[in-house]
Order: structure tokens, then C-alpha cells, then sequence
């Protein structure tokens, strides 16, 4: 049945009958490639209809959380996908209480626009207590998870963004997992041989992240410069990249 992604409930619910009007979905965009594999996924699932993107900024640094891509490339990967992006905005060095008060809010903001929704999508691929907090946290504020990727081979993944036609570029690299060097490289064929055996090839434990610029969700490309490379709290190498 369209939606249903497999026997561990990543996606489906025996409770919703497959019907001829997809389900409107909100889908938690970081601008990394796990997210763009998760909207391809999606949008190729005629079972979901992706109204939205959802998106952490920190305040100050005006940038995607985690990641540190600057807002004004999230602003033009919204205006190459097509989806507007609904914020969670939270302070540097936010508190978990503060982050959940922060989701509650963007989430309360999603419920008045989209009454319909009732999942939120994820690119999470195989961390459970990573899931477990998405969907414990969900439930209060009257949503359900959905990860469609789930349990998906990470090697097997990291070639098929390459594969269709996917352009990224490594933003972050937690230097006590990967070499400072990798920060700023394209996400290719070439980066994925050259990735030490301990490190994920989709970076899922938090080795990396990444940014997407170009590929089958994208009406065009996004143009932008690579800046400077900096490392932050003695550990995250940071790639800055500037918008055309």
C-alpha cells in the first residue's frame, strides 16, 4: 500500500486507509542531505502531500541550527523547492526546557495553518533514542512521527543521493570524529571512499552535516560561495558559505 514504508511503523498507520487525497505533511527540513532524500522520498510516495518545511534557527547567529548554514541559503532553498519554512527559533545555547517551549510554539503556529496535519516527517535513519525523543515530545502537542528512511542501509543511501543527481557540500564536522579537512568538501563519490571505517557514510551519529544546493526537489540550483572554515567550542569545524 503506498505509505506503508515497512513493518516497524517508520510511516504508516493501519489506522488511515490509503485513500485518492494524499496526507498533508509537515517535514523537518535541516537544508542537509538527509532531509532532501526524506522529501524526495516523500513526494515520490503518492500516499503524502508535503505542505510545509520546518526548520530550527539560532538567534544571533542567524543561521539553521546545528548546521550553521546562513538563513538566507534556507531562504533560497525555499524559494528552489517550492514549500514555504515555518521556524523554530531558539537562542544560543538554548536549554532543552527552552527548545521544547520553542517547538511548542512553532508547532502551535503549524496547527493553525494546517488543521489537516497531523505527522511530522523526519530524515532520522537508524538512532533510536533520537526517534524515541521526536516521538515522545510530539505526542503532547497532538502530532505523530513519520521517517520514512528508517532502517534504510546508510551506505546504500549516501550513493543514492550521489546517484540522483543530489548536490552537497560538508558545513559541519565534529573534528573528535572526522579530520577538520572534510569540512567544506562536496558530498561525492570521492569524500565517501576517503571516510574513515568509524564514520557513518550519511554521517548519521553526528560526524557531519551537510548542505544541499541542486537536485531532483530543486526547480534550479542554488549558487554560493565557499567562505572560510572556523572551529567552534574547540571541536565543530564550520564551512561558511555565502549566497550568490
Amino acid at each position: 500500500m503506498p505509505g506503508d514504508n515497512g513493518a516497524d511503523g517508520s510511516c504508516s498507520d493501519g489506522d488511515i486507509p490509503y485513500m485518492h487525497n494524499p496526507e498533508p505533511i509537515i517535514l523537518s527540513w535541516s537544508g542537509g542531505k538527509d532531509s532532501a532524500l526524506t522529501l524526495a522520498a516523500l513526494q515520490d510516495d503518492p500516499a503524502f502531500l508535503v505542505v510545509a518545511l520546518l526548520t530550527t534557527i539560532t538567534t544571533g547567529y542567524d543561521r539553521i541550527s546545528v548546521h550553521g548554514v546562513r538563513r538566507t541559503l534556507l531562504a533560497a532553498q525555499e524559494r528552489a523547492i517550492g514549500l514555504p519554512v515555518h521556524e523554530i527559533v531558539i537562542e544560543p545555547q538554548s536549554s532543552n526546557a527552552a527548545y521544547d517551549a520553542a517547538v511548542e510554539r512553532a508547532l502551535g503556529d503549524v496547527r493553525r495553518r494546517y488543521p489537516d496535519v497531523r505527522r511530522i516527517a523526519y530524515g532520522d535513519l537508524f538512532l533510536e533514542d533520537v526517534r524515541r525523543y521526536r516521538e515522545e515530545r510530539l505526542a503532547p502537542l497532538g502530532f505523530e512521527g513519520c521517517f520514512p528512511l528508517w532502517g534504510r542501509a546508510t551506505p546504500a543511501l549516501a550513493r543514492e543521493f550521489i546517484d540522483r543527481g543530489f548536490q552537497a557540500r560538508l558545513v559541519c564536522v565534529d573534528t573528535t570524529q572526522l579530520e577538520a579537512g572534510f569540512a567544506g568538501r562536496t558530498f561525492d563519490a570521492a569524500l565517501l571512499e576517503e571516510l574513515p571505517p568509524s564514520v557513518d557514510p550519511c554521517g548519521e551519529r553526528g560526524e557531519f552535516h551537510t548542505f544541499v544546493s541542486a537536485g531532483p526537489c530543486f526547480a534550479r540550483p542554488i549558487e554560493y560561495d565557499v567562505g572560510e572554515v572556523v572551529l567552534r567550542d574547540g571541536r565543530f569545524a564550520y564551512c561558511d558559505l555565502v549566497e550568490r
